[in-house]
């Protein structure tokens, strides 16, 4: 089993995040998997959430949207977001986050997202109003998007475009438009934000390679650091199993090189 140190590390942690001394995952498994507890408070929360590279709120967010990118973990996922909340961040940024993933995962995705965040709320006493973001309307849209997807992935973008041109233009232009003018334009997070969740998302989801590449240099392209990369490949491995993290390790590794030698930027 886990040593006391490490257990008592993830503790530390979890009564941050959970707000409260006696974490509920204690008491949730005692009379049925009582080593699971300990294996989940030791790793996830002793060893992964203790490590240095990210804050504990960017640890946190990055949960919420592997969480809520692999669908169907709606009792993990509130008890994220409701960690999120209790750390720093607000109602409108985790909305945010949601909707920057329809992107990324799709509308159900962020519906569901966006209803167990609902969920928390009406049972709170955070008082916290749903926010609007804003994105620029009617023939703006594609100069901004265009604007938005050179700033971020630079020519790594403009290779997915124009691979596109010959066979799908219009889905070329949907990705400027919707995906780059509408939301990524969108005010309530940042760029490294947007692009940390972005790698987060496609990571655990574990099935876009060349989409999880591209990002990675956007991440970079935006001021993220090699040492946070790795951070978030780690911290794949809790939430969405050690082949994916390895798989995401990979690909950023493959992105660094490019970068290095000069064949990618």
């Amino acid at each position: 089993m886990p040593s006391d140190a490490l257990r008592e590390s993830g503790l530390k942690v979890l009564r941050t995040i959970e707000a409260t001394n006696e974490p509920s995952i204690i008491a949730a498994l005692k009379d049925v998997a009582p080593d699971l507890a300990d294996l989940a408070i030791s790793f996830a929360y002793g060893q992964v959430y203790s490590r240095q590279g990210l804050t504990l709120l960017q640890r946190q967010t990055a949960t919420v949207a592997m969480l809520a990118a692999m669908g169907g973990l709606e009792p993990q996922l509130k008890f994220h977001m409701r960690a999120a909340l209790n750390i720093g961040s607000s109602v409108a940024q985790l909305v945010e986050v949601m909707t920057h993933l329809v992107v990324y995962a799709g509308f159900p995705v962020a519906l569901n997202g966006v209803a167990a965040l609902r969920a928390i709320v009406e049972r709170s006493e955070l008082g916290v109003p749903f926010q609007s973001g804003s994105s620029p309307g009617g023939a703006e849209r594609y100069k901004a998007g265009l604007a938005a997807l050179e700033a971020i992935d630079g020519s790594a973008g403009e290779k997915v475009i124009s691979s596109l041109a010959a066979i799908a233009p219009d889905l070329g232009r949907f990705i400027i438009e919707f995906a780059f003018g509408d939301v990524y334009t969108r005010q309530g997070i940042d760029l490294h934000t947007r692009e940390l969740v972005t790698v987060a998302a496609l990571a655990a989801m574990g099935n876009a390679r060349p989409q999880l590449k591209v990002h990675t240099h956007g991440f970079l392209n935006v001021g993220g650091t090699k040492e946070q990369l790795v951070e978030l490949a780690i911290h794949t491995a809790p939430y969405a199993g050690f082949p994916r993290a390895i798989n995401a390790a990979l690909a950023i590794q493959e992105v660094l090189t490019e970068r290095q030698d000069g064949s990618g930027h």
